[in-house]
């Protein structure tokens, strides 16, 4: 699929799009706090494009779980600067990491070219309306719960099914609203309202997902699931051992090999090198 935005297209066909994530948080998991001020910012951005990310994902409000709620306007004074000042400069698309409208509308008027949803565009009502007045490509997350308020054990009947009924009725409500369907990303939402038991179903059943022909995100970077698998327990990866980062690589390679268009990744330069050598083996075969 290609997906217009402003600064020309997202060819989701041609090869698999690697999303670099630039938290301007002080609470992220993993690197909150890093990169708060714009010249930092700024510097994270163009070295993960040199390192050959395709998007760049600016988010200002962390949704790990027991993060805070931050305000519209706390929000918006930690990413519009930066979103002003990276557009003037580079070619890659910007994507807005929000549930809120205000703060997605802004950010499309700052720069912004792509809307991601952790909230699927249940938060916030006016969602739609932001994306589909300006005809924004938008990122719809499944989530069970809300940010900031996941069932502690999330529990499903049948786990890959309930996933794409939601994404069938938000499908539909979303082109109702005036959301272009060819604008549509879907991202099944590893660990949020998940057990690691099913983030790591969502990876191996990946590809059940393209029944509904429409781009897929996965976004596994350095998550908690993996540090469990590993033995690495730990709430937060920040000790700068490659515990998290070699399982999240292997993340990569698996949803790759079942139909993942877009990665969000924190390590962009290693992501861009594991799916390259990927299809290289794949090419052969």
């Amino acid at each position: 699929m290609i997906i217009k935005h402003d600064k020309g297209y997202l060819d989701t066909g041609e090869k698999t799009l690697v999303m670099g994530i630039l938290n301007v948080t002080p609470d992220s998991f993993y690197d909150g706090g890093k990169h708060n001020g714009i010249e930092e910012a700024l510097n994270c951005a163009r070295k993960m494009i040199d390192d050959g990310a395709d998007i760049i994902d600016i988010g200002g409000e962390s949704t790990r779980p027991e993060s805070s709620y931050v305000s519209v306007d706390e929000e918006t004074k930690r990413v519009i600067p930066i979103i002003k000042e990276l557009s003037k400069e580079i070619e890659v698309p910007i994507s807005i990491d929000t549930y809120k409208s205000k703060v997605a509308n802004e950010a499309i008027k700052a720069g912004a070219q792509i809307i991601n949803d952790v909230s699927g565009l249940q938060a916030d009502n006016e969602m739609v309306r932001v994306a589909a007045a300006n005809n924004t490509p938008v990122i719809i997350m499944h989530i069970k719960g809300r940010p900031h308020d996941f069932p502690k054990n999330p529990d499903y009947v049948e786990l890959i099914p309930e996933i794409i009924s939601f994404f069938e009725r938000t499908i539909e409500y979303s082109v109702k609203s005036g959301i272009a369907h060819d604008k549509i990303i879907i991202d099944p939402g590893i660990g949020f309202g998940k057990s690691p038991r099913h983030n790591v179903d969502i990876l191996g059943q990946l590809d059940k997902f393209k029944c509904l022909d429409l781009p897929i995100m996965i976004g596994t970077s350095r998550k908690s699931f993996i540090g469990q698998a590993l033995g690495y327990p730990g709430d937060n990866d920040t000790d700068g051992d490659y515990s998290r980062l070699i399982g999240t690589l292997v993340t990569l390679v698996v949803a790759v090999s079942k139909g993942a268009n877009i990665v969000r990744v924190h390590d962009v330069k290693e992501a861009v090198q594991v799916i390259k050598m990927y299809r290289s083996i794949e090419d052969l075969n």
